[in-house]
């Protein structure tokens, strides 16, 4: 289920700021807001890509489903974070909302017509560009060289930059989509959790459904990986 909350042609002027591709100069477009329930398709593999998205609240998983049925998370967008942007006219992955969440959406055609006419808006997308592809570098390097506990230790790693300043992170998505977005199984990903907790380098709080927190107690150790058994 979504619902639109807002359709504020008040905010047009604000649009492209929003969705942070112009330096607040003479922006244009239509910016919109709508509100997905957890679980929520957004956009389908295969859909024309219609819209720009901006994480406004919540989070959401952008997945493939593979042959066999498994489903391979490619990425997790967060607050703050721009996502739909496509190389050609239909979207490669399906977008879910992980818990309930709200988007701004943009007319994705507006935004190239600014592209192809005004510099700092075709820099901040080629940086965009630039960012998603070495998250795509980094991910397919964790998927195909590194072992269950390493990559788990990646993963809190990223998550602690990106959702906390402090060491402690509150993750919105369950233990299944950390494991189809790190390639292992929930009971792996559990057992590496329990062992970098034994270990005294991350406090977890939660169950395996819920969001939960984790507190990274010793930050070298976990870059390190510097275990004992």
């Amino acid at each position: 289920m979504l619902v639109r909350t807002t359709a504020a042609p008040a905010q047009c002027s604000n649009a492209f700021d929003d969705f942070r591709l112009t330096n607040g100069e003479n922006p244009i477009g239509r910016l919109n807001e709508f509100a997905y329930k957890r679980g929520t398709e957004i956009y389908g593999e295969g859909e024309p890509a219609v819209y720009v998205y901006r994480v406004k609240e919540g989070a959401v998983r952008s997945y493939k489903l593979l042959s066999d049925g498994r489903r391979q998370i490619g990425e997790f967008h967060l607050v703050g974070d721009i996502f739909g942007l496509t190389s050609g006219e239909y979207h490669r992955f399906t977008t879910e909302a992980v818990v309930d969440t709200t988007l701004w959406l943009i007319e994705r055609q507006s935004v190239e017509t600014r592209a192809r006419t005004e510099g700092p808006v075709a820099r901040n997308l080629l940086s965009m560009t630039a960012r998603d592809l070495k998250h795509a570098e980094d991910h397919l390097l964790l998927l195909g060289r590194k072992d269950a506990l390493e990559k788990v230790a990646t993963f809190l790693i990223e998550m602690d930059k990106r959702l906390s300043a402090t060491g402690v992170m509150s993750l919105p998505m369950a233990r299944s989509d950390i494991a189809d977005y790190l390639g292992l199984t929930v009971e792996t990903v559990s057992r590496a959790l329990s062992r970098l907790g034994r270990a005294g380098i991350v406090s977890v709080a939660g169950n395996q459904c819920l969001r939960r927190e984790i507190t990274i107690l010793d930050r070298l150790k976990l870059l390190s990986l510097d275990l004992q058994d």
